[in-house]
């Protein structure tokens, strides 16, 4: 992730509960080692343990076809909503600039 806007910190943690999501972190070489480089053990513990709950939670929430907040507020929150144009193509400058080569691999265990 090559983008200005994170830190090299910010970055670690991304990448760290990308791989957590995927379930590619086990034998995605380097992956464990940019993140200790920027979190302690503690750290670590406790980002793969929010990415794991934040899995769990969707995948629960979305299997049992449970809507977390009512439709009421869900359109209020769409119609409080506006967004700058010029904002969102920088948004989408920096994403494709910054798109990988290469995605990880799916689960192998699958």
């Amino acid at each position: 992730m090559a983008s200005d806007e994170l830190s090299d910190r910010e970055k670690a943690a991304l990448l760290w509960a990308e791989h957590v999501t995927k379930n590619t972190a086990r034998e995605e070489n380097g992956v464990y080692e940019k993140v200790r480089e920027q979190f302690s053990e503690k750290e670590t513990v406790d980002l793969t343990l929010i990415a794991c709950f934040f899995n769990f939670f969707n995948r629960l929430t979305d299997s049992l076809k449970i809507q977390i907040e009512s439709k009421s507020e869900v359109e209020k929150i769409k119609s409080s909503v506006s967004l700058d144009p010029d904002k969102v193509k920088k948004y989408l400058e920096i994403t494709l600039r910054d798109w990988p080569a290469e995605f990880p691999v799916p689960n192998p265990d699958k």
